[in-house]
Order: C-alpha cells, then structure tokens, then sequence
C-alpha cells in the first residue's frame, strides 16, 4: 500500500487529546488517527448500507 502525505489541522484541545491518549495507548497520533478513520469508515459503511437497503425496500431505488 502506498503513502500519501496530508497536512491537517485540529482545534487545540482536540491536538491535546489526541497526544495524550496516544501516549496512555503507547501508540503513534497517526496510528491512532489510522485506526478511528478504519473505525469511522466501517461505521459510515454499515450506516450506507442501511440506507440503500431501506431505499430499496421503499422503492426509491432499485437493485443492481
């Protein structure tokens, strides 16, 4: 997999809880960041997967 570098801000008290819980996990703030995106998509996906199913149900959408 490759690499891709992105430049991003956070609030400071967000950037302060990031490094401290990363610290208490021992684990890098892009790990981190890595693993609550994974989480984050899986659960948008879930969340996606719902709504095609409910459109579906209710006509709005058809099935490919």
């Amino acid at each position: 997999m490759s690499i891709v570098k992105k430049l991003i801000s956070f609030d400071s008290v967000v950037a302060e809880e990031l490094e401290t819980l990363s610290k208490t996990l021992d684990i890098t703030q892009k790990e981190l960041i890595e693993r609550a995106l994974d989480f984050y998509f899986d659960h948008t996906d879930s969340i996606t997967a719902q709504k095609l199913s409910d459109d579906v149900a209710s006509g709005e959408s058809k099935s490919t």
